[in-house]
């Protein structure tokens, strides 16, 4: 099973950008949810977005919501997450990780399979 993020890159604050989440060796409908991480120098990984890949529910922590958009195609065996109104706290090596059950989504440790990190720097 692989993860392989990309789609980082640097730009200023109030732009946007799109994540991509490819798997190989498995397809995400194996999986429960399929989520986005980030970590910042210095900083703890925190939860970004998930998506159930069955319902496609969404979930998002506070600080991107309403600015990030995560979504999947099945078609493609892909996640995504959309990115608008970037700010410079935005900034932070971004990862896509996946679960095959659902046990406490908002937990790193609660993944099992996670993609390199893609690096997401916003200027002020």
């Amino acid at each position: 099973v692989q993860l392989q993020a990309s789609g980082g890159g640097s730009e200023q604050a109030g732009a946007s950008l799109r994540l991509s989440c490819a798997a190989s060796g498995v397809t995400f409908s194996s999986f429960y949810h399929m989520s986005w991480f980030r970590q910042a120098p210095g900083k703890e990984r925190e939860f970004v977005a998930a998506i159930s890949w069955s319902s496609g529910m969404t979930y998002y922590a506070d600080s991107v919501k309403g600015r990030f958009t995560i979504s999947r195609d099945g078609a493609k065996n892909t996640a995504y997450l959309q990115m608008n109104s970037l700010k410079p706290e935005d900034t932070a090596v971004y990862y896509c990780a996946a679960q095959r059950y659902s046990i406490d989504l908002r937990r790193s440790s609660a993944y099992a399979f996670w993609g390199q990190g893609t690096q997401v720097t916003v200027s002020s």
